[in-house]
């Protein structure tokens, strides 16, 4: 099926400002376990998102995106993909077609490598006369890891002069074994949305996701477990709806607004510190995307926050999502990334 697209109220403002049905947490359709009715984040001094109250190191972990009515954050629901005919259900955002119209594999990008894109309908019939109505634009990323242990899921909108409605879930479907001792390297790709405040409009990211983490240190002062977590995401490239790569565009636009001569989009950078890790293998921390100008100035190209859950015997994947902001991008526009991962302890090709 291919509908052809309408570009009903582009830069809308918003509101007050694998086989069958495999749904994201024990409860896709209602607000996970530990949230309240506005979407409020469990009780942690780690900050984690809303989602399993009790995680457990030898069971399933849900996680998604914390409510924020102002910005649009965290309003996805029901996330769901079906197998069988290759569609994903997305609930709660407006103007993505009826709750019953899944979304469908991307039609101008299908994927990036390993990762799904799907997106809503662009019309929608009006359920009296069948007259039809143009939706938003919305994009999903879906990825499920090579052993369906972990998966996760974004969706974002261009069409809210905000950062609009929209999401991210990810899980655990299993258990994780944690190593107490020696260090372990995750390596693998990640896709992911960019959206923006200022201006309407989506685009595509990759990039690609290596994390380190030292099980060793830090020591467990508090009577909690701890180790160390570092981590880059790099070699980003952006695409624009239709495919067509625009990495060179954003770089040449990043260079000519801060004095700079980047030849690529600079690297997001884990900040490495304590309490970042637990011992049901949930880790959560700040990250920075630093660069020097052309005159040796250090300049902060983007802040934000990296979210994972380990999982395996040998704890030998990882999942997660890494969401930054960014002024330096563009004049007078904030852009945010967020990019999913799912990634491997294994050899080096």
């Amino acid at each position: 099926m291919k509908i052809n697209a309408a570009g009903l109220l582009l830069c809308t403002f918003l509101v007050g400002c694998g086989s069958g049905e495999a749904p994201f947490g024990n409860d896709a359709t209602a607000d996970p376990p530990g949230t309240d009715e506005d979407g409020g984040t469990i009780e942690s001094d780690r900050s984690l998102p809303p989602g399993t109250a009790s995680p457990e190191a030898d069971d399933s972990i849900f996680r998604k995106e914390a409510r924020n009515a102002d910005s649009g954050d965290g309003f996805a629901e029901g996330v769901r993909y079906i197998a069988e005919d290759d569609t994903f259900y997305v609930d709660n955002l407006p103007f993505d077609g009826g709750d019953d119209t899944p979304y469908i594999r991307g039609q101008a990008v299908g994927s990036f490598g390993e990762y799904a894109v799907y997106e809503a309908v662009s019309q929608y019939p009006d359920s009296l006369n069948g007259n039809p109505i143009n939706q938003f634009t919305h994009r999903a990323i879906y990825g499920v890891s090579r052993s369906g242990e972990t998966e996760f899921a974004i969706i974002r909108t261009g069409a809210y002069q905000n950062y609009g409605f929209g999401g991210f879930v990810y899980e655990r479907n299993g258990r994780v074994v944690m190593p107490t001792v020696g260090q372990a390297l995750y390596n693998g790709k990640g896709a992911g949305l960019r959206d923006y405040i200022g201006r309407g409009g989506m685009d595509y990211v990759t990039a690609d996701v290596q994390v380190a983490i030292d099980f060793d240190d830090f020591n467990e002062d508090t009577g909690v477990y701890e180790g160390a977590v570092d981590g880059f995401v790099f070699n980003k490239r952006i695409f624009d709806l239709a495919g067509n790569e625009i990495t060179d565009n954003v770089v040449e636009r990043i260079n000519e607004n801060n004095n700079a001569s980047l030849r690529g989009i600079p690297t997001t950078v884990f900040s490495v510190g304590p309490n970042v890790m637990d011992e049901n293998g949930e880790i959560t921390g700040e990250v920075t995307t630093p660069f020097g100008n052309s005159s040796g100035q250090a300049v902060e190209y983007g802040t934000g926050t990296y979210y994972g859950i380990l999982s395996g015997d040998n704890a030998e994947e990882l999942v997660g999502i890494v969401v930054t902001e960014s002024t330096v991008d563009t004049q007078s526009v904030t852009v945010r990334d967020t990019i999913g991962f799912t990634i491997y302890r294994e050899a080096l090709e």
